[in-house]
């Protein structure tokens, strides 16, 4: 199983996580934080990174059903999307929510991550791909 669903998209780091933004939005995805990990490590390690931030995105109602099933599994919410820049490329990835199903095998948990993955799938699939 992969951990994340990804692609690559053409657009500038800006605008994927302007995209990203405004496509986890539409699909009921709430951004409840956020971490510049190129600014942090400047401030922290005065060490220069290509952008990368990670959106820390949930759906209230399935992170709920999700932890009704078990409450360990707060440590796989909220779902984390990271834009990162590599080589002048910009990348998109966003944790698997099937993940939560590989980890803890409860009835009616499959619906929930089957529905989380979902939504994170139509989100990404928002970006314009890279072309070969």
């Amino acid at each position: 199983m992969e951990l994340a669903l990804t692609t690559t998209t053409s657009l500038s780091f800006e605008d994927a996580v302007a995209k990203m933004r405004e496509a986890l939005a539409q699909q009921g995805l709430a951004i409840l934080s956020e971490i510049d990990v190129q600014a942090t490590m400047k401030a922290r390690l005065n060490v220069q990174v290509e952008p990368y931030l990670i959106l820390s995105a949930c759906n209230p109602p399935l992170a709920h059903q999700a932890s009704q099933f078990d409450p360990t599994l707060g440590f796989l919410l909220p779902c984390n999307v990271v834009v990162w820049v590599a080589s002048d490329v910009t990348h998109v990835q966003a944790m698997d929510p099937q993940l939560m199903v590989t980890i803890i095998d409860k009835p009616g948990l499959q619906a929930v991550a089957d529905q989380a993955s979902g939504r994170l799938r139509r989100a990404l699939g928002q970006l314009p791909t890279m072309v070969d």
